[in-house]
């Protein structure tokens, strides 16, 4: 793995260095935009519209537009001296239960590995959290940002995730039309709670496919052999007449599974419309692509 960052954690008077490293990696398959006529890549340019030339990186600086055409600039050294990303320390403020941090509060995870030396504090610190089941709640500088972080273990690793402020969380009083009060039939509550519990399983997350980048690629690749490319028309579902009948419907079919007959979709709703034959997902082309 590739370092992104190089530092310390520090809790009361202890030093942990650590070198930070991205836990998760981005899968999206990229897409290029194409000039239609000559099948050319597009280029971004960094162009100044006073000086009407592309400007190097060397003579990009960083400015915050006060008023309407007016900035001040910053160099790269100020900012990292503002952040305090330059002492290049994860300060531990608080330890607390992990289930007190609300999901929405979470960013990017990395983890963090032991430094070049204080292996011994590493091990100290993290065995110490694994024991009492707390997390450390820290503030960090990375890239010229501040950060609040949670730091906690994963199986024998330490692992940072960036957290939002409060002040960044949008109030929940800003979404429109929540109900003042929840009111729902019992009979139709006793049945979604059953349904639930009958879909109720430990989570088991290498189960769970990104089936779009899957059909992409299959596209892809029907496309580099030559192959034009038809996609089936996708079900069209209606609104859900019966609320009761659809809760009926879910559950009727979760029993089935159990028994081996039937397995219930994830986004199966009670609909007016049968689902229409697929087409040939892909039929060769009259001509080959060159």
């Amino acid at each position: 793995m590739h370092t992104v960052w190089k530092g310390a954690i520090s809790f009361g008077l202890v030093h942990v260095p650590v070198k930070m490293f991205s836990a998760t990696e981005d899968k999206d398959i990229s897409m290029r935009y194409i000039h239609k006529t000559c099948i050319t890549p597009l280029a971004y340019v960094r162009k100044c519209q006073t000086c009407d030339k592309e400007v190097e990186w060397d003579e990009i600086t960083k400015g915050y537009e006060y008023e309407p055409g007016r900035f001040v600039l910053f160099e790269k050294e100020e900012l990292e001296t503002i952040s305090g990303e330059a002492n290049k320390e994860i300060k531990i403020l608080d330890f607390v239960n992990l289930t007190d941090i609300d999901p929405v509060y979470f960013q990017k995870t990395y983890y963090l590995g032991p430094g070049d030396t204080g292996a011994g504090a590493y091990n100290l610190l993290l065995d110490s959290m694994r024991q009492t089941g707390k997390i450390g709640i820290a503030k960090v500088s990375i890239r010229s940002k501040s950060s609040l972080a949670a730091i906690r273990v994963i199986e024998n690793c330490l692992a940072l995730e960036t957290i939002f402020y409060p002040d960044e969380i949008r109030p929940i009083s800003q979404v429109p039309n929540l109900p003042e009060k929840v009111t729902v039939n019992e009979r139709e509550l006793d049945m979604a709670k059953m349904l639930i519990s009958q879909l109720s399983s430990p989570f088991e997350p290498e189960k769970y496919k990104d089936e779009y980048r899957g059909r992409l690629l299959e596209a892809i690749e029907h496309k580099i052999a030559g192959e034009e490319v038809q996609a089936a028309p996708a079900l069209q579902k209606t609104s859900v007449i019966d609320l009761m009948a659809a809760l009926q419907a879910s559950l009727d079919a979760t029993k089935s599974a159990d028994d081996g007959k039937v397995t219930l979709e994830s986004d199966a709703t009670v609909t007016e419309e049968k689902k229409p034959k697929a087409k040939p997902r892909a039929k060769k082309a009259k001509e080959s692509v060159t």
